[in-house]
């Protein structure tokens, strides 16, 4: 696969061994003392200590931030952000998965800020609120291909006052260099790749079904779905297919620049899960993908037969459906939540009301009511589709 530089959304460095060029980004964006923000769980692996090493040569007051894991907390990004202005840091390499792109996100744009993080919620324009010119260069690194958060312009991070997930929004977060390296997630084990990936299909998916007139993004959204088709199950069973590895991860990248667009109640439904059980955000989405397809089905079958066209499916609501179904099984998805978490004590009124005003649900491209959303979590507990 070529090595390309593309400038949509962002500059994205594109292609195997990238990683090397990671000081040179360093240099373009004037960046001499930079704060590495990567997960717990990374730190200690092999790869991330390599590049930590290299970095410590070429600049001599690099920091680490390390204190997260996932599901990151309004409480970690300030901690971060404390870090950054004791150490007088001028830019934020994020090098992760979806929370660790998230935090540095959060502490590039939260450290030259004079009000809490919620008063930015993507709320009308409540980012308007924030000082533009105080927001510091960020550089992403994704070492997992599900979230797209290198090319995305919000952060999605828990309040653990109201234990509610909120996405933090100003178009300056969007980060000025990415580099997709698919030697980062060639050790992805396959329990994260089949969630991160069907991450990456939720928001291709969602993006190209919300309303809304916005052929870019429908033109990536059906790229990214096609380029899922061909190499998910592939890198789910052989880890170390360059090949397929590049492709997933352009993929999550496209989806995350689609989703400008919109999300839907795959997502709304997920957020409240995730912040209240600690469940995975891609296996949520894979969960209820089915049951949110048929609930929006009178309204989306059009555009499901025209992504039917461009995958090479049966041109039916109905192959497309299948199609979902077997990618799951095949990736070991439980197809029900209550396989991955117990059921029985949760506050289904609680949980839809969290959906219903989760800004996802906008996107939603069948109107749907708080009713609706507590009919969809009873389904994927009881397995059944609409």
């Amino acid at each position: 696969m070529n090595n390309m530089n593309w400038n949509y959304p962002t500059t994205i460095w594109f292609g195997a061994g990238k990683i090397e060029d990671l000081a040179n980004a360093c240099l373009n964006l004037k960046i001499k003392s930079p704060l590495f923000v990567t997960d717990k769980d990374l730190l200690n692996l092999p790869m991330t200590s390599k590049v930590i090493e290299k970095l410590k040569k070429d600049f001599d007051n690099l920091q680490v931030f390390s204190q997260f894991s996932g599901n990151p907390t309004g409480k970690n990004v300030m901690d971060g952000v404390s870090l950054y202005v004791e150490k007088k840091c001028d830019g934020v390499i994020a090098f992760g998965g979806g929370s660790a792109l998230d935090v540095g996100k959060g502490i590039a744009f939260m450290c030259g800020q004079k009000r809490p993080i919620w008063d930015f919620e993507d709320i009308g324009d409540y980012w308007t609120r924030a000082d533009g010119n105080k927001i510091s260069p960020i550089i992403a690194v994704p070492t997992t291909a599900g979230t797209g958060s290198e090319t995305g312009r919000a952060s999605a991070i828990i309040n653990e006052e109201t234990g509610i997930k909120k996405i933090i929004f100003h178009p300056k977060i969007l980060p000025s260099i990415v580099i997709l390296d698919p030697n980062l997630t060639k050790d992805l084990p396959p329990r994260i790749t089949a969630a991160t990936g069907m991450d990456a299909l939720a928001h291709n998916l969602e993006a190209f079904c919300a309303p809304g007139f916005h052929p870019m993004a429908d033109g990536i959204a059906l790229e990214g779905m096609r380029l899922i088709k061909n190499s998910l199950i592939e890198v789910y069973k052989n880890g170390t297919n360059i090949e397929a590895r590049s492709e997933m991860l352009a993929a999550s990248s496209m989806g995350s620049t689609a989703f400008q667009k919109g999300l839907g109640a795959i997502h709304s439904l997920s957020h409240p899960i995730n912040a209240q059980f600690d469940v995975h955000h891609g296996l949520s989405n894979a969960i209820f993908m089915p049951y949110v397809l048929t609930f929006n089905k009178s309204v989306i079958e059009k555009r499901i037969i025209s992504i039917c066209n461009y995958l090479n499916l049966n041109s039916t609501f109905e192959s497309f459906l299948k199609w979902i179904l077997n990618l799951r099984k095949e990736l070991n998805i439980p197809h029900k939540l209550s396989d991955v978490m117990d059921c029985n004590e949760i506050d289904l009124e609680k949980l839809s009301l969290m959906a219903f005003e989760d800004p996802s649900t906008g996107g939603n491209p069948k109107k749907i009511t708080k009713d609706d959303l507590k009919e969809i979590y009873k389904k994927s507990i009881s397995g059944e589709l609409f």
